[in-house]
């Protein structure tokens, strides 16, 4: 087994005023030689945006682009579509941008911050048409299991949001001192674990709120809750770029 792990506090930091962003990858002005990229997970910034702020349009291409909003109102709207769509927790934005998309991304709140996860995919697939879409994942579904939010469109899983690369983007809530353990789907596959909240133990390692472990080159690994915990799976390609 390979590990390696980000504690919350190593992570890259920007004070926008408007926005507050936490980078567990080299992103913008904050480079780290050590922390370009997971395999096939290129970015997983952490943001915190201000009230009617946002990011204006500006584009992207041949990256899948995944936001999970945790608290607040994201609204989005790109050249797909004019209009603007709410996003809202338990909500996950999937957009593939291929070939090209301009967006723009605000908090749909004149009083409440927003709070969300943005991760980028790098596509197995390059300039593909691009494509939008979302859906809702109630949380009692994922009460000590697995609930499997995307997947790559060759995955038979009707449930998943879809993108193009062979991942697995799942969250689970586990009660005080339960244990779970994760199956990868090949050798040639890692999980990058987010704590969303809480405070668990892997190994001889206690992780707590926003600590991350990157774990490569093994079948499975087990973890135990400390105390009642939100966890995101990022499973990926260990591609080299």
């Amino acid at each position: 087994m390979r590990k390696v792990i980000h504690k919350a506090e190593s992570r890259g930091f920007a004070n926008h005023g408007w926005l507050q962003a936490n980078h567990s990858f080299s992103f913008a002005n904050w480079y780290s030689p050590e922390k370009l990229h997971f395999g096939a997970l290129r970015v997983l910034n952490d943001d915190i945006i201000a009230p009617k702020m946002g990011f204006g349009t500006h584009p992207h291409d041949n990256m899948e682009i995944i936001t999970i909003p945790l608290k607040g109102i994201l609204k989005h709207r790109d050249n797909m579509n004019d209009d603007w769509q709410a996003v809202i927790p338990g909500e996950v934005q999937v957009m593939s941008a291929g070939t090209g998309v301009q967006h723009s991304e605000i908090n749909g709140s004149v009083e409440e911050h927003l709070s969300l996860f943005q991760i980028w995919i790098i596509p197995e697939k390059r300039n593909v048409q691009p494509r939008y879409s979302q859906k809702m994942f109630k949380a009692e579904n994922r009460k000590g299991k697995l609930q499997t939010l995307v997947t790559s469109f060759k995955n038979e899983d009707k449930e998943s949001l879809k993108i193009h690369q062979d991942v697995k983007l799942s969250r689970i809530d586990l009660s005080e001192e339960e244990e779970f353990t994760y199956d990868i789907k090949s050798e040639g596959h890692g999980v990058y674990v987010m704590i969303i909240s809480g405070d668990i133990n892997f190994e001889t390692e206690d992780l707590k709120t926003r600590d991350a472990i990157g774990i490569s080159e093994t079948n499975s690994f087990q973890l135990k809750s400390n105390s009642d915990s939100e966890l995101l799976f990022i499973e990926v390609p260990m591609i080299k770029i």
